[in-house]
């Protein structure tokens, strides 16, 4: 049970004093906005838990999940439970109820004192690590390569990623960037995460990962193949190759095979159809399962430790492609194409995987795009598909 922050009477805070407070205070944050919403929702945790493993989300208290790439590597999955809950469409805080309250009033009381809009340092990691940038010939040296071995039949499909650092603009602010993605990409699940120790991330991702809303119905997609938005910006006339039809086909049937894991039949499958997602378009299928009718309590948690990482961002099989990802891809992912979002809110639990996205470093912004590799593809066209994949946070940046 939530109560309103800060007795008798309630205040009403933009998110900018939200956010401020929370970044002059040191205490994690997440911000978000789910998919064709307008509410702004955050969460303030004074103790983010760290585990090793993916945690179980049935639970699980009311927060925001934050997870990496790899399930087993050195970056914890983060849990920021919420301590203070806060909706940009109220204006108001209400506060968890096993909520510190020593804590909760010092951050009533630093809201309160805003001090004329001063910006604070967001947090960046403990150690940051060197993003050595792959140009194009490395790139296309690695997509070779994977292309070769995928045809020698040791796997089917790789994910290829890369990084771009970029000077961040003298008059960018954290909060306006946030209102530039949500006004930028109103399909897309946008996000802010800054937790000290761990770094700053923002994010406008089209793909979800796994959903169970207030209505019991439990959602997941399969999503490849990307090309350009069609100049009219309609879906109309995609002409879709065979290359990208091959890619999506394999992540649906990625997602199939651990619906028979866990011996599930009733499901419902739509698609796939293109859909739009910032300047590009995607293949995407819609597989929902209705848990009133289903008993499959425990659906959710086992679907998300079962497909991540999936084929769209990591391959297939999953073991051959992922060993090929960590000794050619040139830097650690850390939690690019890893998962993010709320668990157990008023809404639900909504996750989605963390592409589209640049972590901040004190003054560049590292922005992540990745391209999935099959027998047909061409080192070129892939570079190219990354390239205009890093323009949607690049725009956002061009706009300060």
């Amino acid at each position: 049970m939530e109560q309103a922050a800060g007795g008798e009477n309630v205040k009403s805070y933009t998110l900018e004093q939200v956010l401020s407070a929370a970044l002059r205070q040191q205490q994690a944050i997440a911000v978000w906005r789910l998919p064709l919403q307008t509410e702004v929702q955050a969460c303030i945790s004074f103790a983010p838990q760290t585990t090793s493993t993916i945690p179980e989300l049935e639970s699980s208290p009311a927060g925001f999940l934050f997870c990496p790439f790899e399930t087993e590597g050195t970056h914890g999955h983060i849990f920021l439970q919420a301590d203070i809950h806060y909706s940009a469409l109220t204006k108001q805080l209400n506060t968890g109820t096993d909520a510190p309250a020593a804590q909760v009033s010092l951050f009533t009381e630093a809201l309160n004192q805003t001090e004329n809009g001063k910006p604070y340092a967001w947090p960046i990691p403990a150690n940051p690590a060197r993003h050595s940038d792959r140009n194009e010939e490395n790139f296309k040296a690695a997509a070779s390569l994977a292309v070769d071995v995928i045809r020698a039949e040791a796997m089917e499909k790789v994910v290829l990623s890369r990084t771009s650092t970029i000077p961040l603009p003298d008059a960018f602010s954290l909060h306006k960037a946030f209102e530039k993605m949500c006004s930028a990409y109103p399909n897309a699940f946008v996000s802010l995460v800054a937790i000290p120790g761990v770094g700053t991330w923002l994010g406008a991702t089209p793909e979800i990962l796994v959903s169970v809303d207030q209505q019991q119905l439990f959602k997941t997609v399969a999503l490849a193949g990307t090309q350009p938005l069609c100049e009219d910006g309609s879906t109309a006339n995609a002409i879709w190759r065979q290359k990208e039809i091959e890619e999506q086909g394999m992540v649906e049937r990625y997602v199939l095979s651990c619906f028979k894991k866990l011996r599930l039949r009733e499901y419902t499958e739509v698609g796939p159809r293109t859909v739009i997602a910032g300047n590009l378009m995607h293949l995407r299928t819609d597989f929902k399962v209705d848990l009133k009718e289903v008993d499959f309590p425990t659906l959710g948690t086992d679907m998300l430790r079962l497909l991540h990482p999936t084929s769209a961002v990591c391959g297939l099989p999953k073991e051959p492609s992922l060993r090929f990802i960590l000794d050619h891809e040139g830097y650690d992912r850390s939690y690019y194409s890893g998962f993010l979002g709320p668990v157990n809110s008023e809404a639900g639990t909504h996750l989605y995987v963390n592409l589209r996205c640049m972590q901040l470093l004190q003054h560049e912004a590292v922005l992540y795009a990745g391209a999935g590799i099959t027998g047909e593809s061409s080192p070129e066209k892939e570079w190219q598909e990354t390239k205009h994949k890093l323009q949607t946070m690049g725009k956002i940046l061009s706009e300060f």
